[in-house]
Order: C-alpha cells, then structure tokens, then sequence
C-alpha cells in the first residue's frame, strides 16, 4: 500500500535538518530513506502544456473492457487540453471519451481524427483532471456541497467525522440527494456523546468495549474508516486510541486523528501529539492519518514533525497525513481548542476574527463573541506551516470544512483547492502541478479503496475509470472566499464531471439531477 500510494520519505530528511522547538532522538540515531525521484517534491511549478514528447505517450489504462475505439460516437467528449492522470504519470495534450458514467478512450494522437459525441467540451488551454476527492470534510448538507462542486470536488468524504451511525447516515443521504460523491468515518466524539460523555469524561473499560463494537457495526453499515480527536475530546485515553487503532488496523480501514495537542508548550505539545500517533501506527499496525497537521500536530515545528511520520514510513508503517492551504485555523470559542488559547499559541485579540465578520476582535468584543460561541479564526501559523507538508510525499489535501448556510465558517470550506493551485502552484512555486492534483485526487482514492471498491476508479484519468473530471485554467484557477465571506465560489474552475454528467459548465450549475453516489465500505458483503 505504501508502494501504492507513492510516499515520498527522502524529502523528511532535509526538514527535520530545518529546526524545530522540541529535542528528539539523537540524530545519528535516525536513517533517512534513499532519495527516490519519482516521488520527491518539484522546486518548481510548471502551468505550461509539457514538452512534446517524441511520439504520442502510453495511454493510461485501468479496465481494458471498457476500451472504446475512437471512431465509434460517445456520449461526452472533453477535447484538446493538457490531461493529466497522477496514477500513471500520463502527462499530455489529449482528448477523452466518455460513454455513460465511464472513461471509454484516451487519445493523445495528434493526427487521429477528432472524436465525435452528443455533447463536446473544448478544452483548449485547459488542464483536464481526475476530479478532485476532498478527504478531510463533513456531512453533505444540501448548500455547501454545491461549493465544493465549484472548486472542482467531485468526491466529498467526511473523514473527520459524520455524526449518526451508519445505517441512519446513508438512510439520511440517498444516492442522488448531492451534486458529488459522498462517504466517511465513524466519529468516536459522536459515539462518546451516544454513551453521555463529556468531553473530559473518560470511559470506562465496558463503556469503550460497547464504543468499539459501535465503531465495528459501523464499518460493517459502510463507514470507510474511523476519526478520533482527542483535543476536542480530552477525556479520551491512550489506551482508547490504541483500541480504536487495533479495530482500524483488524478490518483494513485508517484511523484518522485530529492529533492531542496543537501547541508546544508543555506539558503536551504538538511533537508528543504526532509521537503518539506514531506510536498506535507501531503498535497496532494499522494505517494512521493525520489530519490537518499544519494546525494540529506541526504547527510551529513542522520540518520535525514531518521528519517523525517521514522516519515512521521508511520504518515501513502505514501513515499519512492531509493539510488545508491556509495560515489560520478556526473552531468555536468554547470549545476545549480555545482554552488558554493566548499562552498556548502566543497571540492575542487581534489576532482572532469571527467567521462572516471583517473585523478582528478586541478584549470587549471578544466577551460578546465568546457568549456566541462563535466559530472564530486564530492567525497562528505561519507560512512554513503550509509550505512543508505541500512538500511532503505523504501529505494530502484536504479541507476540514463544508460550507452552512450561516456563512459562519473557515474560507477553506469553499476554497481549499483552487488556493493550492493558483497561490501554491502558480504564484508561489511550492510544488508542482501535477503534485499538487496527486494529493487532490490518486493519494486520497489509495489511502482509502482497500475497503471501499467504488474508490478504485477514482482518482484516475484512464480508460476504465469513473467519469468524475474537473477541467480548469491553470492561468486563473484561484480561491475568492474569505474569512468575512466563504461563500464565493472559486475562479477558473470551468466544467466539472461527475458520472459522466456536466454538473458545472462556464455558466454555472447544470439542470441534470444531482448524480453523487454514497460510497460504502465492503466490509459487512466481502
């Protein structure tokens, strides 16, 4: 699975040489991995068409029998862009057909004549993707998915929690009641709320029994994993997390975890939150994500965070992680994040703003917004918080929010992934392109398809492969949503694709029936 998911380890090495804030094992203790080309970030972005290569270049494959020949019609046809399928490398200006819901022909032939089909889409000066699959999010809710449609998200995948047990989950969201795919993890600060927990309650050794088999039945009722934050949840024990690691680890799905601690002040910091987390991966076996570690986990000493999951992975342990492209993060105020939040993270009033707001709060403002317990966002990361793990081969991209109709929340709930591509790729030169739509698209569908087949057509642009396409210009492709107001729909994101379907033109949203499917384990039918 590791060979699989490409993670790069040889870039960990020169990160942890760049600092951190707390001591680790001595360093001629520590074997960096060999430096492996494939896999190691670009120092710069490339937005241009790539070179021209001698002849046309393999075309990428994933079922042979869905092969279409291109003189035969198809139902869609997306002609003349720059498609780029991570999963094989394919890297070149082509056409694709589709017919129905699938991927029916790829041709990179510049003297092949122009497919024909019912409906064409001229992507010329485009780049034509896998559409994007948003790992770290929540529960469609009928307004923010339309959002994420919009910043080129076909697939939406609650890994940080949906909050009902499964079988009322999928009861509650229907295949057809969303724009893009949906699915996700068995939240244990749900179940612990089930059992009349509070968040510094900790359970008892029948409770957790109960709280495992829950999280069992639940995988078994289509959950694709299991999601624990024990910062939020600080009554949470060690030795819970490593029983709910055992249960990951014994039917094949990750355990994703908002890590213990986002600060580095002792006792408790973010180094000993990733130890952790090292730990259950070594221990149990299983496959452990970190979630967003730019603000839970590295922030602040990232390149030795980095360089700890890096040194895990060439030990040869199943880990992962995802970051959102931003430099603050957000939660309500009342909630276990936030306390002693000004020595913790060593910022002030000013540097917090109320979600949908404009204006940075002041020690009388905040009383007010305090009451509210309002979502509210701390500026306390800085750049490198972000840079590194874009850098990093075994860090993902995901958002950790969908958008409400309150418009109280995070910018990266509407938009995380055109950020990545115009601040990150193109103005910045943090990595490149097509690193950039591999930790969008092949790494998440890898992390997760052990369980859940309909992920082993995802994340691909070869024939075979589901028709779930963003198509965008890599010239203006950029986030527009702000903290005062997330609900701005991202630019540059011109057609996207879900089951063969346009669901989002140049003009806006198509009419068509939404055709988002629920994505379920294979656990409780295998």
């Amino acid at each position: 699975m590791l060979m699989a998911l490409g993670f790069g380890v040889a870039n960990v090495a020169v990160l942890r040489r760049m600092g951190s804030g707390e001591a680790s094992a001595p360093e001629q203790q520590r074997t960096a991995a060999p430096a492996d080309p494939a896999t190691a970030p670009a120092s710069a972005a490339v937005v241009s068409e790539p070179a021209a290569p001698a002849g046309p270049p393999p075309v990428p494959v994933l079922d042979e029998s869905a092969a279409q020949s291109t003189d035969q019609p198809f139902d869609l046809a997306i002609v003349g862009g720059r498609v780029i399928d991570p999963a094989s490398g394919f890297d070149h200006v082509a056409s694709i057909g589709i017919s129905g819901s699938t991927v029916a022909a790829v041709s990179a032939d510049p003297e092949a004549p122009p497919l024909q089909a019912a409906t064409t889409i001229d992507a010329t000066g485009l780049v034509v993707s896998p559409g994007f699959i948003d790992i770290l999010s929540y529960s469609p809710n009928g307004y923010g998915e339309w959002f994420k449609l919009a910043d080129g998200v076909t697939t939406n995948l609650g890994m940080h929690g949906l909050d009902n047990r499964a079988t009322n989950w999928f009861a509650a969201h229907p295949d057809g009641s969303s724009p893009i795919h949906f699915g996700g993890a068995s939240d244990h600060a749900f179940v612990r709320q089930v059992y009349g927990l509070e968040p510094y309650d900790t359970a008892a050794g029948s409770t957790l029994d109960a709280m495992l088999e829950d999280a069992r039945a639940d995988l078994r009722n289509g959950f694709i994993g299991l999601h624990m934050q024990p910062e939020y949840t600080p009554g949470t024990s060690a030795a819970a997390l490593l029983a709910h690691a055992a249960v990951a680890a014994e039917h094949g799905v990750p355990l994703c975890v908002h890590a213990r601690y986002s600060d580095n002040l002792p006792p408790g910091t973010n180094l000993q939150a990733v130890s952790e987390l090292v730990g259950a991966a070594r221990e149990t076996g299983a496959h452990v994500h970190v979630e967003h570690i730019n603000s839970t986990g590295g922030t602040g000493v990232m390149a030795e965070a980095l360089g700890r999951i890096g040194d895990a992975v060439g030990e040869g342990l199943s880990m992962t992680a995802c970051v959102y492209p931003y430099t603050f993060w957000a939660t309500y105020l009342k909630s276990a994040r936030y306390q002693d939040w000004q020595e913790k993270y060593g910022i002030g009033y000013g540097d917090l703003q109320v979600a949908g707001t404009s204006e940075r709060l002041t020690e009388r403002t905040f009383a007010d917004a305090y009451a509210a317990n309002s979502l509210t966002a701390a500026f306390a990361m800085s750049p490198e918080d972000v840079d590194l793990p874009l850098q990093a081969g075994f860090v993902m991209v995901g958002s950790d929010a969908i958008l409400e109709q309150s418009h109280n929340n995070h910018p990266r709930s509407t938009g995380c992934f055109s950020r990545v591509l115009g601040h990150y790729v193109r103005e910045r030169q943090v990595l490149d392109l097509p690193a950039a739509l591999a930790k969008m698209t092949i790494q998440p569908a890898r992390l997760l398809e052990g369980r859940c087949p309909a992920l082993l057509r995802k994340g691909r642009l070869a024939i075979g492969a589901d028709a779930d396409i963003t198509v965008f210009d890599p010239a203006t492709v950029a986030d527009r949503s702000t903290i005062a107001d997330p609900a701005q729909e991202s630019a540059g994101i011109r057609w996207v694709v879900v089951e063969g379907r346009v669901a989002r033109s140049p003009d806006g949203f198509t009419a068509v029936r939404p055709a988002g499917r629920g994505l379920r384990s294979d656990i409780g039918t295998a």
